[in-house]
């Protein structure tokens, strides 16, 4: 008998719709799946007793959601999940330091997989104790696949000039952006020395943008404290989550500002990128915060889907998937696993973290070339629909069911 999959909705919608895409992966592959609402944990919580029994089921979850310390799970000394001996398999789509203190109350049968090997490798140095899965990177959806009066499949059939004339959107950008000054109160907090210690590490990434943001943070704590131990070093990156945050959001405002001042009118699906200043406002065209499924229905109207990695430095995110899936072509910072699995195949469009200057030509060069972004959305979308949607991923996990 297939066991039974557990997976939940509610809180991150992001989150939540990667969790209904596997478990539409999961049915097709003929196993019973139940969605547990977040929202509504009572009710579900009643319905998911009905739904497993002791030993028949598996979580597959995303950043320790249902694995918090949620008191619908969690009395004092019992958890829900091994009271029924059921095996919870997390994917951690941030870096593992941000999840210091989840560390300390894991369930019994409990197995974690990285979206990126640098956290992978991470894991293994500082929890070696905690089992682990294979590096397993996001993965992309197809709007056509949720809407039939959507079709951004490529065959030889198609009329590629009219297939491009329909994508009204030249540049979208999906995702908020919060400005770094709002981290100037964490940065401060600790008085001068610290203030200077953290500005120091920031100023290393953004000349140094190659950089994983561990290696950065335990390269310059081993200056400070020459002989700090792993244990001390973990605790430490822990606190410093907020340069993370800092250095991607720098970035991404970096990243939109120069296309904006440079004359190209960008498209931008979210929160908080109006709050910058520009010499051209009138190109930053803010359409507020969507959900999944319409970032999907706007990837599939748009040429260029622009994108800055949330610094991760050997994986992916779903935003290059995503865009591939429905026909827009990636324009984004590279990372050592995109360019192995892009790279010499004309199917991205990689610029530099330290050469943003070139961005306004590469674009440029995207725009007036049609026939070659008819070529590299059709390519990426080939090998991102025969090897990194959900259904491969669910393939993958069931092998740890």
């Amino acid at each position: 008998m297939k066991k039974k999959i557990i997976l939940f909705k509610g809180g991150v919608e992001t989150l939540g719709f990667f969790s209904i895409q596997l478990a539409n992966a999961f049915e097709e592959m003929g196993y019973q799946t139940f969605i547990f609402d977040m929202e509504d944990q009572f009710n579900s919580f009643n319905k998911l007793i009905n739904f497993c029994h002791k030993g028949e089921a598996t979580i597959i979850t995303f950043n320790f959601i249902g694995l918090s310390g949620e008191t619908i799970f969690y009395s004092e000394n019992h958890l829900f999940f091994d009271d029924y001996k059921i095996h919870c398999l997390n994917i951690v789509v941030d870096h593992p330091f941000y999840y210091y203190k989840n560390y300390c109350r894991l369930p019994k049968n409990y197995m974690q997989f990285c979206i990126d090997k640098k956290h992978l490798q991470y894991m293994k140095r500082f929890y070696s104790n905690i089992e682990l899965g294979p590096f397993l990177p996001l993965a992309g959806t197809s709007y056509a696949d949720i809407n039939a009066n959507i079709d951004i499949t490529f065959n030889k059939s198609i009329d590629y000039g009219n297939f491009l004339s329909k994508r009204n959107i030249d540049i979208i950008f999906t995702g908020n952006y919060t400005p770094p000054s709002d981290f100037e109160p964490q940065i401060n907090r600790l008085g001068e020395d610290y203030s200077v210690f953290y500005k120091n590490i920031i100023d290393d990434l953004i000349a140094h943008p190659y950089l994983d943001i561990a290696e950065a943070f335990e390269q310059h704590l081993v200056a400070e404290i020459e002989d700090i131990s792993d244990s001390d070093l973990n605790t430490c990156m822990a606190n410093m989550i907020f340069i993370d945050l800092y250095i991607r959001f720098y970035m991404r405002g970096k990243v939109v500002k120069t296309l904006v001042d440079n004359g190209f009118k960008v498209d931008v699906f979210g929160n908080g990128l109006d709050m910058q200043t520009y010499k051209h406002p009138e190109n930053l065209i803010m359409h507020g915060g969507v959900n999944s499924l319409t970032c999907l229905k706007k990837l599939a109207t748009s040429k260029i889907s622009l994108n800055v990695m949330p610094w991760f430095k050997d994986g992916a995110h779903d935003r290059i998937f995503n865009a591939a899936m429905n026909g827009a072509v990636n324009l984004s910072d590279g990372s050592k696993y995109l360019h192995e699995i892009f790279d010499n195949k004309n199917a991205i469009a990689f610029y530099d973290l330290s050469k943003i200057d070139d961005l306004p030509e590469i674009t440029h060069m995207l725009l007036s070339n049609p026939d070659k972004m008819i070529s590299m959305s059709q390519n990426a979308y080939n090998i991102t629909s025969n090897f990194h949607t959900w259904r491969q991923r669910a393939k993958i996990l069931e092998k740890y069911l």
